[in-house]
C-alpha cells in the first residue's frame, strides 16, 4: 500500500512519525524527570544498625564463653563468665573490715561512756566543793560577827572595870574620915573584882573568837583549793573523753568498699543488654580478659536503618517523616517500607575545593575543575518492617523516597 503512495506523501508521514517519536520521548523524559525529582532515588545506600563493643569491667580469665561468632542472642542472656573468686574474696574482706570497724566503734563507745561517767563524778565533786566553800564562807562571816561581838563585850567590860576601879579609889579615902561605911567600901571592892573578872572573860572570849575566825578562814581557803582542784579534774576528765567522729567517718569508706566489691563481683558475669547479633568474636574460653578491652561486637538488631547518600540537589525534596521503599541487593524482590528519620547537615569538606584548614591562613588549591560533582549528604531511613534478625550491617541497598506521598504522621492521622 505504501508503494502506491507518492514520495511526497511518504515524506510527510515520515516527518509526522519523527515528530510524534520526539514528542513522545520528550514527554517520557519529562515524566521520568518529574518522577525522579518528586521521588528521589539512590543506590548509594547501606544497611546500618547501632552496635557496641562488649568489654569487661573487671580483669580475669574467661571461665565460660557461652556464645559463638555471628550468634543471635536475646536480652539478658549470659554471654561469658569471668573468674569471680578474687572478687568474692575481696567482698568477704570488705565485709570483715566493716565488721571490725563496727566492733571498734562499739568498744570506743563503751570507753567514752566510762569517761563521761568520770566527768560526771568530777562535776559532782565540783558541786560538793562549791557547797563546802559556801559553808566555809558562812562560817567565816559568823566568826567575824563573833569577833565583833567579843570586841564590843571587851570594850563594855573594860569601861565597867574602869568605872568600878575609879569608884573604889574615890571612896577608900573617905572611909578614914567616916564619910562612907565599911560596907560601901566592901561593895566597891567586890564590884571592881567582878568587873575585873568580866573583863578577863571578855578578853578570853575575844581571843577565842579570833581563833575561830582564823580557823574558819583556813577552812575557807581549803574549800577554795578543793574547788579549784575539782574544776581542774573536770577539765582533765573532759579532755580525756574520746570522740567517735574519726571512726564514724570511716563508715562511708567501709560501705563504699563493700559496694565496689559487690559491683565487681556482679560484673564477672556479662549479659546481653539487648537483642543482638554477636560478631567479630576472636577469643576463646581461657583467655585473660582485660577491663575496658573489647572482646567482641554486639549489633543491636531491634532497630535497623538504611543510610542513603543523596545529592545535595535532591535534599530539597526530602523531609523527615516521608515514606520510603528500601530494596536490599541480596534480596531485590523484597520491598521494605521505611520512614525518613533525619537528613544530614554536614560532610567532610572537599580539600580540592576549600583547601586545607590549617593554623594561620587557609591553603586553597590553585586548580580548576571543569566538572563539579554535587556533594552527597547522608539521609537516615528507619526500616519499619522486615526480618530484624536477617539484616546484615553494611549491606548495599537501593532507596526510593516518596516525596509525592503524604508524610507518615499525616498518613497515620
Amino acid at each position: 500500500m505504501l508503494s502506491n503512495l507518492s514520495d511526497k506523501t511518504r515524506r510527510q508521514m515520515g516527518r509526522m512519525i519523527s515528530v510524534v517519536s520526539i514528542a513522545g520521548a520528550l514527554i517520557t523524559g519529562a515524566l521520568v524527570a518529574r518522577q525522579i525529582i518528586e521521588n528521589p532515588r539512590t543506590d548509594d545506600a547501606e544497611v546500618f544498625a547501632n552496635f557496641i563493643g562488649m568489654a569487661p569491667i573487671v580483669n580475669g580469665p574467661i571461665m565460660q564463653l557461652n556464645v559463638v561468632d555471628n550468634e543471635y542472642v536475646k536480652q539478658g542472656q549470659l554471654l561469658l563468665d569471668i573468674d569471680e573468686r578474687p572478687y568474692a574474696y575481696a567482698l568477704k574482706l570488705a565485709r570483715s573490715d566493716q565488721a571490725a570497724l563496727e566492733g571498734k566503734i562499739l568498744d570506743e563507745g563503751r570507753t567514752i561512756a566510762s569517761q563521761s561517767s568520770a566527768v560526771s563524778v568530777s562535776q559532782a565533786g565540783v558541786k560538793s566543793a562549791q557547797a563546802s566553800l559556801t559553808r566555809a564562807d558562812a562560817a567565816v562571816q559568823e566568826a567575824r560577827a563573833q569577833v565583833a561581838d567579843a570586841k564590843a563585850a571587851l570594850a563594855r567590860t573594860k569601861a565597867e572595870l574602869a568605872y568600878a576601879t575609879h569608884n573604889l579609889h574615890r571612896i577608900e579615902p573617905l572611909l578614914a574620915k567616916q564619910y562612907v561605911t565599911v560596907d560601901q567600901v566592901d561593895q566597891a571592892r567586890t564590884l571592881e573584882a567582878t568587873r575585873q573578872q568580866a573583863y578577863n572573860e571578855a578578853q578570853a572570849q575575844q581571843a577565842l573568837a579570833a581563833a575561830q575566825l582564823a580557823s574558819s578562814m583556813a577552812q575557807q581557803q581549803q574549800a577554795q583549793a578543793l574547788l579549784q582542784q575539782s574544776q581542774a579534774q573536770v577539765k582533765q576528765a573532759a579532755h580525756a573523753v574520746l570522740t567517735l567522729d574519726p571512726l564514724l567517718a570511716q563508715r562511708s569508706g567501709a560501705t563504699s568498699a563493700i559496694e565496689t566489691a559487690e559491683y565487681n563481683l556482679e560484673n564477672c558475669k556479662i549479659y546481653a543488654p539487648f537483642d543482638g547479633r554477636v560478631t567479630n568474636l576472636t577469643i576463646s574460653q581461657g583467655e585473660y580478659a582485660h577491663a575496658g578491652q573489647q572482646i567482641f561486637t554486639l549489633i543491636d538488631t531491634r532497630v535497623w536503618w538504611v543510610v542513603a547518600n543523596f545529592r545535595e540537589t535532591q535534599l530539597a525534596h526530602i523531609r523527615p517523616g516521608m515514606r520510603a521503599d528500601v530494596y536490599i541487593l541480596s534480596r531485590p524482590d523484597l520491598r521494605l517500607h521505611g520512614v525518613v528519620d533525619s537528613v544530614g547537615y554536614g560532610v567532610t569538606p572537599d580539600a580540592d575545593i576549600v583547601g586545607k584548614l590549617t593554623q594561620g591562613l587557609p591553603d586553597v588549591q590553585r586548580t580548576l575543575n571543569w566538572v563539579h560533582l554535587a556533594s552527597r549528604f547522608p539521609v537516615r531511613i528507619r526500616i519499619l518492617n522486615g526480618p530484624q534478625q536477617d539484616f546484615r550491617l553494611g549491606e548495599s541497598a537501593v532507596v526510593v523516597v516518596h516525596g509525592s506521598r503524604p508524610l507518615l504522621r499525616d498518613f497515620k492521622k
